[in-house]
């Protein structure tokens, strides 16, 4: 579904955002679109790495660890050899 809505923009706002449109083959519209809803989830994330680091977890650490632990069962299990896909 699509709205329809009135905005207001600087002109050097609009030009600047008219020449990226035309870069990346996109309508003004449908480039808008896309810059509203890369910021929206850059809110959301970042939002969400907040409450991360408030809550003193450090999902970076618990990634490296996990890849660790998968290649040491890998290593045992398959011993070298590549597992199937």
């Amino acid at each position: 579904m699509t709205a329809k809505v009135t905005l207001s923009f600087s002109d050097e706002t609009i030009e600047e955002a008219r020449r990226f449109a035309k870069r990346e083959g996109l309508s003004l519209s449908a480039w808008m679109d896309q810059a509203a809803r890369e910021k929206a989830l850059r809110e959301v994330f970042t939002a969400h790495a907040d409450a991360v680091n408030r809550a003193g977890l450090d999902l970076e650490a618990a990634a490296v660890a996990d890849a660790r632990e998968v290649a040491l069962v890998d290593d045992v299990l398959f011993r070298g050899r590549p597992r199937a896909a």
